[in-house]
């Protein structure tokens, strides 16, 4: 549990150096930690997971009018990515969840417009105050991401803005998740056993739980729900930017319960053009880059192609 409040343009310099070292402990220990004092309103998590459970609730005729399009923002029904790239398991088994994925806004008049990954999101007309809250909770939380890369920069040893030239245009992705009660069977979850693609993921949970994290003793626990806090994990890209200091963690998702789980994961990753590539003034005397250096686009881009369906038939 870490109090991330000091990250904030007010805190103190002694209580930022404490989150500071509390990040370094737990990314290096486990790649995941429980934020306290995130600054995003309980109200505001509770109005879109409201509005998130309305939506799953829609008649599916009303979903599928706003299935995934090619910019990877809409409805995916249940069954319908198989994470094949894990490289901690060998998954064969579709993943027993529905989502609808939200990514950043993108004006048709953006240059950019119609490139891979920027196009329109997709938005229920049922529920046509959908829009408005969504957005207003990916801004906070934009907001949030930012306070932790100045965190986590200062936690390699690097300057607070180091990874600000990175995220000048920022990939984001809000995945409102429904989880049914799912059969204990084995090879079946909700959402295989993975590491994440990107920067750092945010998790609001609910309060039904289910999701488990490997440690390094190759055992999975238990990662609660704890009111008020938020779970952020390390993704590969951290992992490849700190080189291996921060653990990308194994994480998966099995719903046993007799209700249905939902969950918020919001996915701050770079802009697409920002390569990434371990700076050299972390690798210690003689130490060399565990990885090369690699377009993000290019990276998101090959693990999407494998992993969804639509993706697939559209190739």
């Amino acid at each position: 549990m870490i109090d991330v409040s000091s990250l904030a343009a007010d805190g103190s310099q002694e209580a930022r150096a404490k989150t500071v070292a509390a990040l370094r402990n737990a990314l290096e220990r486990s790649g995941f930690a429980y934020l306290s004092g995130h600054g995003i309103a309980q109200d505001m998590i509770d109005r879109l997971r409201g509005l998130s459970q309305a939506f799953h609730a829609l008649p599916m005729e009303a979903k599928q009018r706003i299935v995934m399009n090619e910019y990877h923002r809409g409805y995916m029904p249940f069954s319908s990515s198989t994470i094949v790239t894990s490289t901690v398991a060998k998954v064969t088994r579709p993943n027993q969840s529905e989502s609808l994925m939200i990514m950043q806004e993108v004006s048709p008049d953006d240059p950019a417009y119609g490139e891979p990954l920027r196009g329109p999101n997709q938005w229920p007309e049922e529920l046509p105050e959908f829009r408005g809250v969504a957005l207003d909770y990916m801004e906070k939380m934009t907001g949030l991401g930012m306070r932790m890369a100045g965190g986590l920069a200062e936690a390699l040893n690097l300057p607070r803005d180091w990874f600000l030239p990175f995220f000048q245009k920022p990939t984001l992705f809000l995945r409102l998740l429904h989880y049914p009660r799912q059969p204990d069977e084995a090879g079946l979850f909700g959402s295989a056993p993975h590491t994440d693609y990107g920067f750092i993921t945010i998790l609001g949970q609910d309060e039904v739980g289910g999701l488990e994290v490997r440690n390094r003793h190759n055992e999975w626990i238990a990662a609660p729900p704890l009111a008020g806090t938020f779970v952020m994990n390390v993704g590969d890209i951290l992992q490849r930017w700190s080189n291996g200091l921060f653990a990308s963690t194994p994480h998966r998702v099995r719903n046993l319960k007799p209700v249905a789980r939902y969950s918020m994961p919001f996915f701050f990753d770079p802009s697409m053009d920002a390569t990434v590539a371990c700076p050299p003034q972390i690798l210690e005397g003689g130490q060399e880059p565990s990885h090369a250096p690699v377009v993000y686009g290019d990276y998101l881009l090959e693990r999407l192609n494998k992993n969804y369906d639509y993706r697939k038939k559209a190739s």
